[in-house]
């Protein structure tokens, strides 16, 4: 593997995660972040739990989690004084949720209102970038487009990291109750 992949392990581009043990724990605020955190290398739980201000025995349960679900493992390990030291990293690039029962959609957050949330400061201080579009298409163009901004999503996974500001990059596709002009009745041309 190149110096410069990110992260800086080996792991399947994309896992279909579909059960509701796997979906709760992807769905869970630590766990996410944890997932989230491993995106850009490999961690220790004492990393894990100072970067996201909690304590290592609650990491270690939640990383836990993933592991029996296995979307974390462990991708290497080190000796310090005697004590193996596991370093995990993701199982997949990309946990796409494949088709679930309506019920068992309630494990998941809704990630385009998480995001909303979080890019308040953002919009205050008037540092941030949206769009929102709406086109009338068929569902296999929408699939077909959704693979596009997957491949977006990748290009921005491998951004080189750097000692700067912390991007979101947020994208949703879904369909929408929006009024559409009606069909013309005679041809303008």
């Amino acid at each position: 593997m190149s110096s410069n992949q990110i992260p800086d392990y080996e792991l399947e581009e994309k896992r279909v995660v579909t059960t509701p043990q796997e979906l709760r724990a992807m769905g869970h605020r630590i766990r996410s972040r944890i997932l989230d955190l491993v995106l850009e290398r490999a961690a220790t739980v004492k990393e894990m739990a100072e970067a996201i201000g909690r304590p290592p025995s609650t990491v270690a349960y939640h990383v836990g989690i993933l592991v029996d679900v296995d979307m974390l493992k462990v991708v290497r390990m080190r000796r310090v004084r005697a004590i193996d030291e596991r370093f995990y990293g993701r199982t997949a690039r990309v946990f796409y949720v494949g088709a679930i029962e309506p019920e068992i959609a309630t494990h998941l957050p809704n990630l385009l209102a998480v995001a909303a949330a979080s890019s308040r400061p953002a919009h205050e201080a008037d540092q941030l970038r949206a769009v929102l579009r709406r086109a009338r298409i068929p569902a296999d163009r929408a699939t077909e487009f959704w693979e596009h901004i997957m491949e977006l999503v990748g290009a921005f996974d491998q951004l080189p990291r750097s000692e700067g500001t912390v991007y979101a990059f947020v994208a949703g596709l879904f369909p929408n109750d929006y009024p559409i002009l009606p069909e013309r009745e005679e041809d303008l041309t």
